[in-house]
């Protein structure tokens, strides 16, 4: 009997669905395995398609500072789980609910978070009975991604299963896959027939420059760019589906014909991507991991608020790629990059530390060897992860043990050492204090011989002698845990 499988994206991006056709592709090496691939999206309303993805992509061109606010506002775990908004994407996917009901999968992973939501809630309600695994798809964890229940999550990075560790996550049930991305990237290439096949030469650097599948972004001000650079350096423009865009940079390099190429959609971006020496464009989670499986550095040009700032975050820490936070600096940055003595080279290198080529497989080998079952935070469990989050979370730094309450000397900040909560209930009965939140004493001399006529232990007595000694009096202050 074979395994039945079910991928879940959204056509929020194409990076969603790009990944979830990578591990589509992966399944298709195994026998015994039925996968259906479907676009989440395109099974909720009509409202709340225009809401998820129109409504987003007018943001990111109009007002890219509320996309960051929205994903900070959002990014406490659970929160799309609660209130109106989990009643509007419940109501809003019934006919995804019913279709995946109908198809019944052993198995369900989700490339976004939104199917996934609606995958846990029919596995609460008992309506299936399936595993469900969900793979990121940024190098960050937003905290939409976190389900209340789930199987398994494949994350990019082993900071990312580090964070999710801390949040109260098992660390069994996180796995560092990195993001799938296409096999086409690990495809046996002859980089002198594609160079051929476009015309490029091989002595100079290859410029990558890419507008996204939707051809947005600041292309026409990157070309402006690269014909002011002083390298000699020849570039690919993509332009996606924007034929406008095409036209308009076709005109622009018209004078220039011998040093660009103008695409528009490509199916070969896997061969330019392995060909060319730099990537210029947006470091969206799949474009990024692309990049890095290829050995592409980058030279980033206007992240969106919220995942690509992070993503471009990791890049730049890693030394995989350089950030041009105004367009006019783009011309200076290749420079520098290509002229600078082992720069590139090393960016390449550096590519190594993020690059997953293999991530789908990961998976995939991962899920058929292990079919978890799915767990469910329990709601004490999902407070602790919400107030670890927020940084509220009580956390316990000194052990409960006979030796709990430490001593410090109040002037120097200098730990002296430890007494029992009971030696400390004497002091505080034999001393005096200026008011009920007072937590220093004054020890001198005088004191530690009245506190030895009052019945004082030897350990206590050994211990504010040492504060004393070579000073002849402190002020010494107790902290409880």
């Amino acid at each position: 009997m074979s395994t039945r499988v079910l991928i879940l994206s959204a056509s929020v991006g194409s990076g969603h669905k790009v990944a979830a056709a990578a591990v589509e592709q992966a399944f298709a090496a195994h026998p015994g395995v039925e996968v259906h691939n479907q676009d989440a999206l395109k099974l909720t309303t009509r409202l709340y398609q225009v809401s998820a993805s129109d409504a987003y992509f007018a943001l990111v061109k109009e007002r890219p500072w509320a996309v960051g606010w929205l994903y900070d506002y959002n990014d406490e775990p659970f929160k799309n789980e609660q209130g109106l908004g989990q009643l509007w994407s419940m109501l809003s996917g019934q006919p995804l609910a019913k279709f995946i009901e109908d198809y019944d999968p052993d198995v369900t992973i989700c490339t976004h978070f939104m199917p996934a939501g609606v995958v846990a809630q029919l596995l609460i309600e008992r309506r299936i009975r399936s595993s469900l695994s969900i793979i990121t798809t940024d190098y960050d964890f937003q905290g939409m991604w976190l389900s209340r229940t789930f199987s398994r999550y494949f994350v990019a990075l082993d900071q990312t299963k580090a964070h999710l560790t801390a949040l109260g996550v098992d660390p069994d049930r996180v796995t560092v896959s990195g993001i799938p991305v296409s096999a086409d990237l690990s495809a046996p290439l002859e980089p002198a027939a594609v160079r051929a096949r476009y015309n490029l030469r091989e002595d100079q650097p290859t410029i990558l420059v890419s507008a996204g599948a939707l051809g947005g972004g600041p292309a026409r001000e990157i070309v402006a760019q690269i014909m002011q650079m002083q390298t000699p350096a020849q570039a690919v423009v993509v332009c996606g589906h924007n034929h406008l865009l095409r036209k308009a940079v076709t005109a622009q390099i018209a004078e220039h014909t011998d040093r660009f190429r103008i695409l528009g959609f490509t199916s070969e971006m896997s061969d330019l991507m392995r060909v060319a020496s730099i990537f210029v464009g947006k470091p969206g989670g799949l474009t990024t991991a692309e990049c890095m499986a290829a050995g592409l550095p980058m030279c980033v040009i206007e992240p969106i608020p919220g995942q690509e700032e992070r993503n471009s975050d990791h890049l730049l820490e890693n030394g995989a790629a350089v950030r041009c936070r105004e367009s006019t600096i783009i011309a200076f940055k290749l420079d520098r990059v290509l002229q600078e003595p082992g720069r590139l080279a090393a960016m390449r290198a550096a590519t190594a530390r993020l690059a997953r080529p293999d991530a789908a497989q990961v998976v995939v080998e991962t899920l058929l060897r292990d079919r978890a079952d799915p767990v469910a935070f329990s709601p004490e469990e999902r407070r602790q992860i919400i107030a670890t989050a927020r940084g509220t979370a009580e956390v316990t730094t000194v052990s409960e043990s006979a030796h709990d309450v430490a001593l410090y000397h109040d002037d120097t900040g200098v730990m002296i050492g430890s007494i029992s909560r009971q030696q400390l209930q004497f002091l505080v009965d034999q001393l005096e204090e200026e008011s009920e939140h007072d937590d220093t004493y004054y020890i001198d001399e005088p004191t530690l011989d009245y506190l030895a006529g009052r019945g004082a232990d030897d350990e206590l007595l050994a211990l504010l002698r040492e504060v004393i000694e070579g000073r002849g009096q402190s002020e010494i202050r107790f902290v409880k845990p």
